[in-house]
């Protein structure tokens, strides 16, 4: 039945009802009991993730794990249960992938790397088919080109959001909610930065790792009182504190696509976006192969994996010394000096980015998300009413997780300026 549309269309607001400040969820897209979620990507580690976070926070979804390794999948398939199955997939085949979707409600798109990815052929067969569409896109380039369906999706009534993961995805939306408290006590934005920290890989496997190195040959976008700007990547070093649990790191330019879209959707004229890494020697390393390695070499995909295999055993030895901790740290300043910051730490990156990502796929089918492509932090994508409920759904077994909160309140070495006033 692939005519039938399952992404249902918005409900009508009365003239008199319309808001600026808040949108009309849709209606659910089936109900939550008979809804088929596909998972492409299900056999690696974020796909897997997802897939499993899913079965655990809503135990009547049918998930389908899709994939190209059948063992893997249909091992993965066995632990989920009677619910889940896998489906042999490659996702760069336009035919094979109408063909899957054709009896599902949900595509997930966690089958990475998305750098250097010249079509969005998976966006495309969920429009195609009218199914509602996620993906975990970590690429500036990309998550525009997904973007520019947005008309299409639109009119084939297909709900579907870009960037959805835990950063970008989770990071958006508290940026998107530290904005709109700001300016509902009459602070206007000036300044957002998104910090974030992950100890070695993150457990998140060679395709986290490839994903690294490929925006290594990027160079970074921010935004400086609303003029883009380029700058050299794995630069301008700062050193964060991300609270309890991780404390001070350094953190490094990358070229996010989260940065872009909150700069023109939330309106903030100045952004960027920083990453760190542990050991601290994995930052020197990253620091010299922006520096030295041939930008030629970085921006080659097939190049970076083989590099990539090459290191990969070392990366999994210390990744067992060093955990996979992560933490995400956004900050906002405004105009009337009201700064705040969101703060969100887990131990297990390859845990936390299964909530996160689940999160998403429970808001889309309970009808959060209206048809067009959007990003998480436009109100379109994730209704304003409904982000809170992301949040607490995505924060599931977080160590540490504050919102519109000032600095000092979260930091391991708070500044005292006088008579127990801090900043």
């Amino acid at each position: 039945m692939a005519a039938m549309v399952r992404a249902c269309m918005p409900l009508r607001t009365p003239p008199a009802a319309a808001s600026s400040t808040a949108t009309v969820p849709a209606a659910p897209i089936k109900p939550r009991s008979s809804a088929r979620v596909l998972v492409l990507g299900g056999t690696g580690r974020v796909g897997g993730s997802t897939a499993t976070a899913l079965s655990k926070l809503s135990p009547d979804l049918n998930i389908l794990i899709g994939g190209r390794n059948r063992e893997k999948g249909e091992s993965l398939a066995s632990k989920l249960g009677e619910q889940s199955e896998f489906v042999e997939i490659d996702t760069g085949n336009a035919a094979m992938l109408e063909k899957a979707l054709e009896d599902v409600d949900l595509v997930v798109h966690t089958a990475g790397p998305f750098q250097r990815e010249a079509e969005c052929t998976v966006l495309r067969a969920a429009i195609s088919t009218k199914t509602a569409y996620i993906d975990v896109c970590d690429d500036m380039d990309y998550s525009w080109r997904a973007k520019a369906f947005h008309e299409e999706a639109k009119a084939q009534g297909v709900p579907a959001i870009t960037t959805a993961g835990i950063y970008p995805g989770v990071s958006n939306v508290m940026a998107a909610e530290l904005v709109d408290a700001a300016r509902s006590e009459d602070g206007e934005p000036e300044r957002l930065r998104f910090f974030y920290y992950t100890a070695g890989s993150g457990g998140a496997g060679p395709t986290i790792l490839a994903t690294s190195f490929l925006l290594l040959g990027e160079d970074v976008i921010a935004y400086n009182k609303g003029e883009e700007i380029k700058l050299k990547p794995y630069s301008g070093v700062l050193n964060i504190d991300f609270g309890k649990g991780v404390r001070k790191r350094d953190v490094y330019l990358l070229n996010l696509p989260e940065v872009k879209s909150a700069h023109k959707f939330l309106g903030v004229p100045t952004v960027s976006a920083r990453f760190g890494t542990a050991p601290f020697f994995w930052n020197w390393g990253m620091e010299a192969f922006a520096n030295f390695l041939p930008v030629e070499l970085l921006r080659d995909k097939d190049k970076v994996r083989k590099l990539v295999e090459k290191i990969d055993p070392l990366v999994r030895a210390i990744d067992g010394i060093v955990g996979e901790r992560v933490s995400m740290r956004v900050d906002l300043e405004c105009s009337n000096g009201r700064n705040t910051i969101g703060l969100f730490s887990h131990r297990k990156l390859s845990v936390s980015v299964g909530h996160s990502t689940a999160a998403f796929v429970q808001a889309v089918l309970e009808g959060s998300t209206q048809p067009g492509v959007w990003f998480p932090e436009e109100p379109e994508g994730i209704a304003i009413e409904s982000r809170k409920l992301l949040l607490e759904r995505a924060s599931q077994g977080t160590t540490n997780f504050v919102m519109n909160k000032p600095s000092w309140m979260i930091e391991t070495d708070p500044k005292e300026v006088i008579l127990g006033i801090y900043v």
